[in-house]
């Protein structure tokens, strides 16, 4: 159990991302985990805010592992692959006089290692020039399906080979609108700064860990607006498909709530603090049951 930072697919979510989902349903037949009435922070509308962060987050992380492939190879001059992209996903790149083109199709549904399903394709553009400390990453989707969402959006990141730490870095500008299957929506908009702490270049997707800092806004299914941001950076090992420990403050009508993910352990449990001091455990669904 976990005691008491978007995120990138929000990510962060974020970091998220973290990671906007936009619109409203009407509130008589909205999903009665939904905000109602005169409440402020609801648990239940964060569970979603989650999974609305999870999607940005893990398509961001998607461009930047091929990314990070093609740096890797490029700046070692030797022949490098990550296995995180199981062999369902289909990488084709085009090279312009001064870019580099992929496409990343998922096809009609791929599996990933931590269990998400995606479809369609991410598209992933960026300079030629493999040597450059530092280039902006642009990434739109299309016709784009996370665990069955209907995601729609584009991400600017700006990477660096190394930050004052020796680390690659990345600041990433999301902007995600998603469609549940019931015609729900949501929508995640914001900021993160992604640390790559651990795992760089090995190969293996499972060591990589990295830290997550940032702001954003979610506006929920109902159009409830909040504001989220990192108090302490969220840590993120991939191993894990759940933010593993970091603070997040979440704000709306004036009042603050904070998030707690808890100690480092892998799991659904976070601690909510309510405006008024009190606490509660909650499970952060990520698309489980």
């Amino acid at each position: 159990m976990k005691t008491c930072l978007k995120p990138q697919n929000i990510a962060a979510l974020l970091l998220v991302a973290t990671t906007a989902f936009t619109s409203c349903t009407d509130e008589s037949s909205s999903d009665p985990e939904e905000v109602v009435g005169e409440e402020v922070i609801s648990a239940a509308e964060l569970k979603v805010s989650d999974e609305t962060e999870m999607i940005s987050e893990e398509i961001t992380v998607i461009g930047e592992d091929v990314y990070a492939a093609d740096e890797i190879s490029s700046t070692s001059k030797a022949s490098y692959t990550s296995d995180y992209l199981p062999d369902c996903v289909t990488i084709t790149t085009v090279v312009t006089s001064t870019t580099k083109e992929k496409t990343i199709d998922f096809g009609d549904g791929c599996e990933l290692p931590n269990g998400n399903v995606l479809s369609g394709i991410i598209n992933l553009s960026y300079a030629k020039d493999m040597e450059l400390a530092q280039k902006t990453l642009a990434l739109s989707l299309e016709n784009f399906t996370f665990n069955g969402v209907a995601v729609e959006g584009s991400a600017s990141i700006l990477r660096m080979r190394a930050n004052e730490d020796g680390n690659p870095q990345s600041d990433a500008t999301a902007s995600f609108s998603a469609t549940w299957p019931d015609d729900s929506t949501a929508s995640f908009t914001g900021n993160r700064t992604r640390e790559w702490i651990e795992g760089f270049g090995t190969g293996f997707w499972g060591d990589n860990v990295f830290l997550i800092s940032g702001q954003g806004t979610y506006t929920g299914r109902l159009g409830n607006v909040f504001s989220k941001e990192t108090i302490t950076p969220l840590r993120r090992e991939l191993a894990c498909r759940f933010i593993v420990s970091g603070v997040l403050e979440i704000s709306r009508n004036d009042a603050t709530a904070s998030l707690d993910f808890g100690d480092g352990s892998c799991d659904a449990i976070g601690i909510l603090t309510y405006p008024d001091g009190t606490s509660e455990e909650i499970f952060l669904r990520r698309f489980l049951n």
